[in-house]
């Protein structure tokens, strides 16, 4: 790993938690490497990398015009920071928590910023989930050995017509995976409309390899 004078523990401590990160193949992957870390997410990563891109997506949410009444579904939503950056500007939001670890559930519950929170392989069946979500946001979830686009038709049963999905991927995941060919195939069959993508960098923090990484905010309606 490349080191300069300028990264201190805690970035040392986030660039080795995101390249473990990025290397998990499986769910239980995912349960077992977020087991080990969900108590120093926050100050080891999060701060560590000066982790904006969950700041970036609430805001590119609060931003859309007629935004739809009704509960928020926060996917992969880890500690709970996107909720964090969201409940900043709409304290009576209603969200939703939804992901794969336990663990990070726990912490994001000590914050009261959920309304419900649902440990829930996205891979695998989501019927548990609630229907009639006014919204969907993520951040960080679909991303290198995380979620492809495979989970969107899936969750788009559980957003209210008209609801609105805003969901960050990262840049290069983004084309390895073809997520623009699932939107489109999407768009075909009229369950979309035709999406909108926003560029945004991830981390805020200089002199890591990380930190030019980027990510896509991609955001459309649910056509009912």
């Amino acid at each position: 790993m490349q080191k300069d004078s300028g990264k201190n523990a805690s970035g040392d401590a986030g660039t080795d938690l995101l390249d473990g990160a990025y290397a998990l193949k499986t769910p239980e992957d995912n349960r077992a490497y977020y087991q080990r870390f969900a108590a120093t997410y926050d100050q080891d990563f999060a701060a560590g990398l000066g982790y904006i891109y969950p700041k970036a997506v609430a805001d590119a949410f609060l931003d859309l015009s007629d935004l739809p009444e009704g509960p928020v579904c926060d996917i992969g939503c880890g500690t709970g920071l996107v909720a964090k950056n969201l409940k900043a500007k709409r304290p009576d939001m209603v969200i939703d928590g939804v992901d794969i670890s336990a663990d990070m559930l726990a912490v994001a519950a000590d914050k009261s910023l959920y309304q419900n929170l649902y440990e829930v392989d996205l891979t695998g069946d989501i019927t548990s989930l609630p229907a009639g979500y006014a919204a969907i946001i993520s951040a960080g979830t679909f991303t290198h050995g995380h979620l492809g686009p495979e989970p969107l038709r899936h969750l788009i049963r559980h957003c209210q017509a008209g609801g609105v999905f805003c969901i960050g991927v990262n840049q290069q995941h983004y084309q390895t995976h073809d997520f623009a060919g699932c939107l489109g195939s999407l768009v075909a069959d009229n369950v979309i409309t035709s999406p909108d993508l926003l560029e945004t960098a991830i981390y805020a923090r200089k002199a890591d390899k990380h930190s030019g990484d980027l990510a896509l905010i991609f955001q459309f309606r649910v056509v009912g």
